[in-house]
């Protein structure tokens, strides 16, 4: 039987206990901008340890969030999806448990080819990048999303992040039912907890403006045609991630700089003067050991602080993690060592999953347990190390074996395919083989 364990936040006393807790174990988060001639990186740091690295190229800049105009290329009712021509090289693939459809009778199956015709002009909007020989991924739910809200212009609902206690989310709520058009949906981020009424009505008006522009440039344009775009890296993440948890944000461009001082005064004043310009003679990511620490994010082994490592091999079908103990040899029993390790290596695999952005299938290869009750803690550390991560995973009970499965969400190109190709020699086989 497939158990799958969705990640749950605590409730109520619950939550705010852990608030409490973590509060007592603030940590030194901060974001640091670069940016190159042609590119433009983004690291998020706690206490100097590189968590997240956001990498967008002049040439192939990311594309998820953005909105377009597209026409339907060709529908293919035994994939139950569709290629869209959005305007780029190549098609994007629209499946059928994408499109929405406005107040569909229950249990009724949607059939792609009922849906759309070729020719159809359709809006869509990116929710994965382009990836190999892969087009992007869409889908027609449109969103727009702003620093304390995400509007949902097509839906009725509301929805307030997990992440705020039950006090927050109640007061949230409140506020919304005062503020919120009856004809649109909403979803409360993390960065509006303490967000005053008046705030969240002005974040509201700005999203509502830039809905109704999308709409009235596609009413405008023939697809294929852009409508939206996402701002620039940095502004990007610093509208997902700022909070008063980053003590600073350091930049080493006068431009971008500007940028981030401009928009954080008019979303969020009190943060605007945590942004700093960095004047080093050295490289910001030299300076800070930002470098290093990608080139040793790209290694295969990752060493562990007791002594142990993991091991990372991606393949076309998933990404296996081998947890092994090296050096490390424990002082009570053999089962004692090997909880250690185990605990130690969620740590880090966590760590090297945000850090190299690694989706799709997951299996991680613990070291054998003999007590379930060890399995289960190294299963609990899983889950609470996976808090810390925004993107959306599923995790599979771990075996007798010492196997865990898991899927993470991945919607860009990883820390491998931003700074590495195939060998042109052995073709990323990693072996040459001799003539026969």
């Amino acid at each position: 039987m497939d158990r799958r364990i969705r990640r749950r936040k605590p409730a109520g006393g619950q939550a705010n206990k852990q608030n409490k807790t973590n509060k007592a174990k603030a940590v030194n988060r901060e974001i640091v901008v670069a940016a190159y001639r042609d590119e433009a990186r983004v690291a998020v740091l706690e206490e100097g340890v590189l968590q997240e690295i956001f990498i967008s190229h002049e040439s192939r800049r990311s594309i998820v969030g953005d909105i377009y105009k597209g026409k339907v290329q060709n529908v293919l009712p035994g994939m139950e999806a569709a290629f869209i021509d959005i305007g780029h090289n190549r098609n994007a693939l629209l499946y059928v448990g994408d499109i929405f459809v406005e107040r569909p009778k229950q249990r009724e199956k949607q059939e792609i080819d009922k849906l759309l015709k070729p020719g159809q002009e359709v809006l869509v909007q990116v929710t994965k990048d382009p990836m190999g020989s892969k087009g992007a991924r869409l889908t027609t739910y449109i969103s727009i999303p702003g620093r304390y809200l995400v509007l949902l212009p097509q839906v009725n609902t509301v929805g307030i992040s997990h992440k705020l206690d039950e006090d927050e989310r109640n007061r949230l709520k409140t506020i919304l039912d005062e503020v919120r058009p009856p004809d649109a949906g909403l979803i409360v981020r993390t960065a509006a907890k303490d967000a005053e009424a008046g705030e969240l009505k002005k974040s509201l008006n700005y999203l509502t403006r830039m809905w109704h522009q999308v709409k009235r440039t596609a009413d405008k344009k023939r697809a294929p045609a852009t409508l939206y775009q996402e701002p620039e890296l940095a502004l990007k993440v610093i509208r997902d991630l700022m909070d008063n948890s980053y003590s600073r944000v350091l930049v080493d461009s006068n431009r971008v700089h500007r940028r981030i001082r401009h928009y954080l005064r008019e979303v969020a004043p009190v943060l605007g003067d945590r942004v700093d310009k960095y004047d080093g003679e050295k490289p910001i990511f030299e300076a800070l050991n930002i470098n290093e620490q990608i080139r040793d994010a790209l290694r295969r082994e990752v060493p562990l602080p007791s002594g142990g490592y993991i091991v990372i091999d991606n393949t076309e079908a998933l990404t296996a993690i081998d947890v092994n103990t090296g050096r490390y040899v424990g002082k009570k029993s053999l089962e004692e060592t090997v909880l250690r390790t185990n605990i130690e290596a969620v740590t880090e695999i966590v760590r090297q999953l945000r850090l190299r952005d690694i989706g799709g299938i997951i299996i991680i290869d613990f070291i054998d347990m003999n007590e379930a009750k060890n399995r289960r803690s190294v299963l609990k550390a899983l889950n609470q190390e996976l808090e810390k991560d925004r993107t959306k995973t599923y995790v599979v009970e771990l075996t007798k074996l010492g196997l865990l499965e898991m899927t993470r969400k991945n919607v860009s190109e990883g820390l491998l395919e931003a700074f590495g190709e195939n060998c042109p020699v052995c073709h990323g086989r990693g072996v040459i083989f001799r003539e026969p």
